[in-house]
């Protein structure tokens, strides 16, 4: 199968999905957002914690009401297993539990837990705050689950991004020379 021309790994991944089921092979996508939280989380989140905690700030960009989706990492589990299980051929699932957290409620729990500064970044500002990751920190995403809620019957039952990052496991410090995100 020739590679997607598309830069994007999401639409590639999709083209080679739809691909694969033109050969007759059942399949159902599962879309989750990049924000999946929980235990053991070396996303997003830990990057945001360990820009503000080298920067000495935990930033958002202009208000922050740009709002990321988020899952649960167990949550987004449940729902693979049902897309395997339940799922139709050919379709789309979103693995959103949360529609659009605010950046500034997320940069808010960094700064509080990190007894930083919580501060706003103009576009400029913020290019050289988040530098690789300001397009991450800028965009804004809201997205629902309400069809994969009624097609599959799944309702994510575990605590949302705000009320997981807020416990001490997002901020325990690391051994030394250990990262989150490698």
């Amino acid at each position: 199968m020739p590679a997607s021309p598309n830069p994007n790994p999401r639409v590639a991944s999709e083209e080679a999905a739809r691909a694969v089921a033109d050969r007759g092979v059942r399949v159902s996508i599962v879309r989750i957002p990049p924000s999946v939280h929980g235990d053991g989380d070396h996303g997003f989140v830990p990057i945001l914690i360990n820009m503000a905690r080298q920067k000495g700030a935990s930033a958002y960009i202009g208000e922050g009401l740009n709002r990321w989706p988020a899952v649960h990492r167990l949550d987004a589990a449940h729902l693979f297993r049902l897309a395997f299980e339940k799922g139709a051929a050919r379709a789309c699932y979103h693995g959103v539990a949360e529609e659009g957290v605010a950046f500034r409620q997320i940069a808010e729990v960094i700064g509080r837990r990190l007894n930083v500064p919580v501060i706003s970044k103009t576009p400029d500002e913020a290019a050289h705050h988040f530098t690789w990751f300001a397009h991450f920190a800028a965009i804004d995403v809201p997205a629902s689950s309400k069809e994969t809620q009624q097609g599959l019957g799944w309702r994510p039952t575990q605590p949302g991004l705000i009320a997981d990052l807020d416990r001490p496991n997002y901020f325990e410090a690391l051994p030394k020379g250990a990262s989150r995100t490698s």
